[in-house]
Order: structure tokens, then sequence, then C-alpha cells
């Protein structure tokens, strides 16, 4: 005997899907050894936990900047991770003894991939290096060493390695605003330098209580572009912090769905 169906059998809910989000990642050059390009865990995992797909961006060589355009067409955001130094003589100033310098070919290939990353208004989460690197394309400067350049600022680090935080007070009227909330947040510190002139199109969204910027994002309300001085894909993050990834995943959803962006099934 045939068995009846159920009159409303319930239907397999679809899993979430995924923007691509691509991750910028260092270059490595230890004597007597292989070069490598590597990113710390923290992105990916955090990428993830907000709904993205990761995809690590190696630093290509010259001769393949073209497949930077083959990434761009597959990713609906990027981070722009945190590193060594940018080399100041590209932006018009000193190189010192305290500047602790990028691979060239990391800095050549990233400088690149900004510039094509904002033609296209790619929304963008830079951490760390990643915000000086906004801020440098944007026509502003940097402190090259706080201790020296900025003597008035508080340790913005620990240097014995240890996990250093600071307040910051975020701006009203801001993006970050949203994100965060008003008035002052505790946040990681880890760098040694930071933003000074801030660029063209730019505004500041937070800072610390010495006056150092700590985040900044772009005027233009048709592009999520923001920079954060601060680590929060970092362990000693703040649970706030994360909000920070979901909205950024939540901005690359949108412009996937705006345009032919590829979109991948959560497993």
């Amino acid at each position: 005997m045939a068995v009846k169906s159920a009159k409303n059998p319930q239907r397999p809910t679809a899993p979430p899907q995924r923007p691509l989000i691509g991750i910028t990642t260092d270059f490595q050059t230890p004597k007597g050894a292989a070069a490598f390009t590597r990113a710390n865990a923290g992105y990916v995992d955090s990428v993830l936990a907000a709904g993205g797909l990761p995809i690590l961006l190696p630093p290509l060589k010259k001769d393949n900047y073209p497949e930077l355009d083959t990434y761009l067409k597959m990713i609906s955001g990027i981070v722009f991770t945190g590193g060594a130094d940018l080399d100041p003589r590209k932006y018009g100033q000193q190189l010192t003894s305290a500047v602790q310098l990028m691979a060239p070919r990391r800095e050549d290939c990233e400088r690149l991939l900004f510039q094509k990353v904002a033609e296209r208004k790619l929304p963008v989460l830079g951490i760390g290096m990643g915000m000086q690197l906004i801020n440098v394309f944007h026509g502003g400067t940097l402190y090259a060493h706080l201790p020296t350049e900025n003597p008035k600022a508080m340790p913005h680090s620990d240097p014995s390695g240890y996990p250093h935080r600071h307040m910051v007070i975020v701006e009203e009227d801001t993006f970050l605003e949203e994100i965060y909330g008003s008035g002052e947040q505790r946040v990681n510190s880890t760098h040694h330098q930071a933003v000074n002139q801030i660029g063209r199109k730019l505004r500041v969204c937070a800072k610390a209580h010495d006056g150092v910027i700590e985040a900044i994002e772009t005027t233009d309300p048709s592009w999520f572009c923001v920079g954060l001085q601060w680590h929060p894909e970092c362990d000693t993050a703040s649970a706030l912090d994360q909000q920070i990834f979901e909205c950024f995943v939540q901005a690359s959803v949108r412009a996937a769905s705006t345009g032919s962006k590829p979109m991948l099934m959560a497993a």
C-alpha cells in the first residue's frame, strides 16, 4: 500500500550565502630560508564568524599585476591587514631608523591594489597599517614614530610585547558611532606610527585621549571604507569589535547584490 505524503512537508532551509572577502597577506624573506606569505588566523576567523568566506590575497610580482583584476572580479570586499611600515619616501617624508619597512614587494602590490579597489568602491576594512595605507592613498601623512614625533602622546604599545590597551573616544555623527556607539571604548594598541594629517575625503571617527587618531572613514556615503588603528581580529579585542566585521561583511553582501560578484553557499 502506498504511503501518503504529508500535506505540508517542510522544505529544507537553504544555507546563507557568503560573500567572498579578500584578505591581504604579509611577505617575509627570512635569511637562509624560502620567502613566504602569511596572514594572522584572526582575520580569517573574524570574517567567517561575520558570514563571509575569506580568500587570502598574496602580494604578486609586478609581472603578475594584471591578475589583481581577476581577484577583484571574484571578491565583494577586502581587508587590508596590519604589518610593518610603509616607506615614508613614497609619500614625501624622510626615512628614519625608527621606521620598520615592510617588504617592497608587498607595499608596491598593495598600493596598486588599493587604487583599483578605490576605483571600484569595493567595501574596505583597513586595520593597523591598512588604515595608514588608506590615509596615505588619499594624500595624508603619518607620524613615523610617535615617541619622537609626538612626545606628548601616551604609550600606544608595550615594548615588552605584552597586550596593551587604552581608551578611544568615538566621534559623533560617524559611521563608526553607529557600530560602536558614542563615547569611550577600550581598544588594544600595538602601534608606533599613526595618522598625522588626514587625507582628502576622509574624516576622523575616533581619537585617543592624547589626540592621536585611532580610526578614519571615507566621507563618501556610497562607499564602505573604514580604517582602525587597533586590531579587532586579535584575541585581545573586545566583544564589540566583532561588530565591525559584521557591518563590513553586510556591506560586501550589498555590494555583491548590486553587481555580479559570486556568492557561495555556506557549509
